[in-house]
Parts: structure tokens; sequence; C-alpha cells
């Protein structure tokens, strides 16, 4: 009896995957962006049987990826093949809370988020709505 090799990601290993990606994205992952991170999967209802312990491997996977040449090629491709299109708007959704979570959105997080919407086929009036929502989000008086 052969077993079958269980999927490198889990759904919820995606989300926490570009939640990551994005974070490092400026080669500068601020506590902001990591308390963005830990409060979404400890709150949001999509993760609420996520085993928080993968998210050590999910970060290293994510950084293993960044180093290499066409790791992020990679790590779409990775994302494609394990998180259902349903989920594709939560994915950039989470992704933009994170980027807007320190206050700014620096260049190279700006071009990740462009490459996402890309990678993701997300509409771009639904994608406008979402970094609004998510700027909203984190405005500051």
């Amino acid at each position: 009896m052969t077993q079958e090799a269980p999927h490198p990601l889990t759904p919820q290993d995606c989300l926490v995957a570009m939640m990551i990606a994005i974070s490092a994205s400026d080669e500068n992952i601020r506590t902001a962006e990591l308390i963005k991170i830990q409060s979404a999967v400890n709150n949001l209802p999509i993760f609420s049987d996520y085993d928080i312990d993968r998210m050590s491997t999910v970060s290293r996977t994510v950084f293993d990826l960044f180093e290499q040449e066409d790791g992020l090629s990679a790590l779409f491709g990775l994302i494609l093949d394990n998180l259902p299109q349903r989920l594709y708007e939560t994915a950039y959704a989470l992704a933009c809370d994170v980027a807007a979570a320190d206050g700014l959105i620096l260049e190279p997080e700006l071009r990740l988020l462009e490459e996402m919407r890309y990678e993701l086929e997300l509409d771009r009036l639904h994608a406008a709505a979402i970094e609004r929502g998510a700027r909203a989000r984190h405005m500051t008086l």
C-alpha cells in the first residue's frame, strides 16, 4: 500500500507564504508586519485549524526561494498549485494588510504586489478595492 505524498504547501501555508513574501520583499521584516501576520493567523477563520508550527517551515521555504535566481517564480508556482482560486483575493488582501502594517509601502513591496496581482490574475478593480481597504485599515492620525 503506497501512501500519497502530502502537498508541499496547504492552502493556509500559501496564505502565510504570501504574507511572509511581502514582508521580506524589501529585505527588512518589520515588527509591525510580523505582528500583522501573527494576528491574521491567530484570528481569521481561514486559519482556525492551521498548525501554527508550520509557519517556521513556510518562512524558511520563502527565504530559501528568495535566495534563488528564479525563486519568486518558484514561489508563485507553489502557490498557484496549492491555493484554490477562490482564495486568490484572500491571499492578496492578506499581503496588502501586511504591506500596509508599518505605515509605508516601499518600492520592492509595490513591485511584488504588482506581481501578485498579475500571477493571481486579479481583476484590476477588485485589486484596487482590496488595496484601498488595507490603506483605510492602517491609517494613523
